[in-house]
């Protein structure tokens, strides 16, 4: 079997990098390093993509015409392992200060925004089968729940909402590993 044909079962979940988005999705070598990991992931991740469509059609159903009226496209995942530097780049509205061994995040409020757009890579790593990569530029729309309970890890829940990154306009970027020719 070929590296990522169509007989290919995904099976697995991945590592989540993040690095602030300048003007040009970087590559996968260039993000998908360990000064950009986000955290490790608990539950998977999941890509969504959506369109909203438009169809015009005559009376008697003989000629009819779809159009793609807007789209919208999400990753979301659970972080189980993160600390205020990681809540920092999931909420806009956040400023993190460390000193005398203290590490302080402030959130909330429109004196902490950013406006810090993020290129995000998901990476399925698969040897048998080839990796997955999938890379969007965006930044978490999904607000912060963090529930401490006694017994489960807090999971921090980012969905991820992409924004256009080049000239035509595209969200995802959806990159695998297949033989080489």
């Amino acid at each position: 079997m070929a590296k990522r044909d169509k007989n290919v079962i995904t099976l697995g979940s991945g590592k989540l990098y993040a690095a602030a988005y300048t003007d040009t999705l970087p590559t996968t070598a260039t993000l998908c390093v360990a000064d950009n990991l986000l955290g490790n992931i608990k539950g998977g991740a999941s890509l969504e993509y959506k369109e909203t469509t438009y169809e015009e059609k005559d009376d008697l159903g003989l000629t009819s015409k779809i159009v793609t009226t807007d789209e919208e496209a999400k990753l979301k995942c659970g972080i189980i392992t993160w600390n205020g530097q990681v809540l920092a780049k999931l909420v806009d509205r956040a400023k993190v200060t460390e000193a005398a061994g203290i590490r302080t995040t402030k959130i909330g409020g429109g004196g902490n925004a950013q406006g810090t757009y993020y290129a995000i890579c998901f990476l399925h790593e698969d040897v048998k089968d080839g990796n997955v990569w999938v890379m969007i530029v965006g930044r978490n729309s999904a607000g912060l729940t963090l529930a401490f309970a006694k017994d489960k890890g807090t999971e921090v829940d980012p969905e991820f909402t992409a924004m256009p990154h080049d000239t035509d306009g595209t969200l995802i970027e959806f990159i695998e590993e297949i033989p080489a020719v």
